[in-house]
């Protein structure tokens, strides 16, 4: 699934393509995907212009000059085609600009989904309520965390993968910096330092911003919009990596648990 860096990927490879752009078609290609397509899309969209583009945790923020926002998840399988030189089957959503360019959302599992909110009230769509802070941004501190963890028995992975502790962050990226701030994963997460918690706050924000401008990590269906490939996972330092060495010389070790993986370094990350 595409997590927060790919994402952001998809966020920065659509912009310069339609910001500041008239949409001149948006043709819905199906009813729905996850969820009903809006019905007044095309409507609302047709003949708008592309103000700003962003992301909120996982998902694509497209805001236009009438007041809406097309908000949108990538589910497991979702990739935005710029200019695609054929349509595919699967290309759900096609937009195109004044400037004679196209966009096309392509999702073959169709769990990703399309939807519009009002630009001026975007904080209270409805998944965005209960979410914690960006973990790029200065609200996610060590003192924030050590308030939203206190007492908790959970495990610190399972804590940071919970989207009203911290917004955005996905299994392979809380991995990473779990292993580079060298904290196990089955810790419980209300028995962390802060002074470990800073150190993991730095992980946090060092591991995303990598995987960012390494176009975030291809896995399975996921693509940049330009058809690029993301190239972080040429960085990873444990995850998908079970039976190789860590940095350290210790084997990488893997455990599953409710169907997710987690890998970790037992040298590195003791406690």
């Amino acid at each position: 699934m595409p997590e927060l860096p790919e994402v952001e990927t998809t966020v920065r490879g659509l912009e310069p393509v339609l910001k500041g752009q008239r949409l001149t078609s948006v043709e819905p290609r199906r009813a729905d995907l996850r969820k009903a397509i809006p019905v007044d899309l095309r409507q609302r969209m047709t003949g708008a212009t592309v103000t700003a583009l962003g992301r909120r945790a996982k998902y694509g923020l497209i805001d236009t000059d009438r007041g809406d926002t097309l908000v949108f998840h990538l589910g497991m399988s979702g990739r935005w085609r710029v200019d695609p030189s054929e349509l595919l089957a699967h290309d759900h959503l096609l937009i195109g600009t004044e400037a004679g360019r196209v966009v096309a959302l392509n999702d073959p599992r169709r769990f990703g989904f399309l939807d519009l909110w009002a630009t001026d009230d975007i904080a209270n769509y409805p998944p965005f309520l209960s979410m914690g802070p960006e973990p790029l941004g200065a609200d996610l501190t060590a003192a924030y965390l050590l308030a939203a963890l206190e007492g908790r028995g959970a495990s610190i992975k399972a804590m940071l993968l919970d989207q009203r502790i911290v917004a955005g962050l996905g299994n392979i990226y809380v991995c990473e910096a779990l292993h580079m701030a060298r904290i196990a994963p089955t810790r419980a997460a209300g028995r962390i330092s802060v002074v470990r918690l800073e150190r993991l706050v730095e992980a946090i924000r060092t591991v995303l911003t990598a995987a960012i401008l390494a176009g975030g990590s291809s896995l399975r269906d996921y693509v940049r919009p330009d058809g690029e490939l993301g190239y972080f996972s040429k960085q990873w330092r444990v995850y998908g990596r079970e039976g190789e060495p860590c940095e350290c010389g210790a084997i990488v070790r893997r455990r599953t648990e409710g169907g997710r993986s987690t890998f970790w370094c037992p040298t590195c990350q003791r406690g």
